[in-house]
């Protein structure tokens, strides 16, 4: 089954790769750009409700705030009344993970495929990338990568008053993009390439759902 996926994905850049040959422009990139725009459109409701989600607990931090303070010395009825708070305003903390869960399968897959893939001479190269199997000699890529990473990261953060959540936070912030360019440096670029494309296509929807109101001024917690 798994290498059933690992085929239809290498099968799938190569439809996208001669669509982009009918269209005048053979390139393993574009098609690699093609295959991240749909991947983003299938995964659409996950990653919505996951980023609407997210905006709502950073609007839910004040009432939050407010709970542990009132039941600093029952730390079980601070976690009860705050529970009841993510309930209330429709929060659920762990959907951030289900979108992250469908698509790490999909980039081992497209891993393994490009790791293998056959490209046709024509398009494999990228600007001063000579061929997308292999890794960026210039590590201009990883650099790319790390920013695209960081970027993502940054406008998904959520703010936190918790002194020990935002220092794990923090560490996050700057080591998950360094260690994701780290890895990249032996990845093959194509997927880089994906890996950059997903980041800043994920970046501009979380600005975008940023952007739409999601609470009305005092419906935070609820009126009691």
């Amino acid at each position: 089954m798994w290498q059933s996926l690992v085929n239809g994905v290498a099968v799938f850049l190569g439809f996208l790769y001669e669509l982009t040959v009918s269209m005048g422009i053979p390139s393993y990139a574009l098609a690699i750009l093609f295959l991240t725009v749909i991947l983003k459109i299938v995964l659409y409701p996950l990653s919505h409700k996951q980023m609407s989600s997210m905006k709502k607990m950073q609007e839910i931090q004040p009432k939050v705030k407010e709970l542990q303070e009132k039941y600093k010395k029952n730390p079980e009825k601070a976690n009860q009344e705050i529970l009841a708070l993510y309930k209330e305003n429709k929060v659920n903390p762990m959907s951030g993970c289900l979108p992250l869960l469908v698509q790490m399968p999909i980039v081992i897959a497209l891993f393994q495929a490009l790791q293998k893939f056959q490209y046709a001479d024509l398009g494999a190269s990228f600007f001063w990338i000579p061929h997308l199997k292999d890794p960026d000699p210039l590590m201009i890529l990883p650099i790319l990568v790390g920013l695209a990473t960081y970027l993502q990261s940054k406008v998904t953060s959520a703010n936190t008053d918790n002194p020990q959540a935002a220092a794990t936070q923090r560490m996050m912030l700057y080591f998950m993009p360094i260690l994701i360019a780290w890895m990249s440096m032996k990845f093959p670029a194509g997927l880089g390439l994906y890996w950059a494309f997903f980041s800043v296509l994920g970046a501009l929807q979380q600005v975008l759902i940023n952007r739409q109101p999601t609470m009305q001024k005092g419906e935070v917690g609820g009126s009691k």
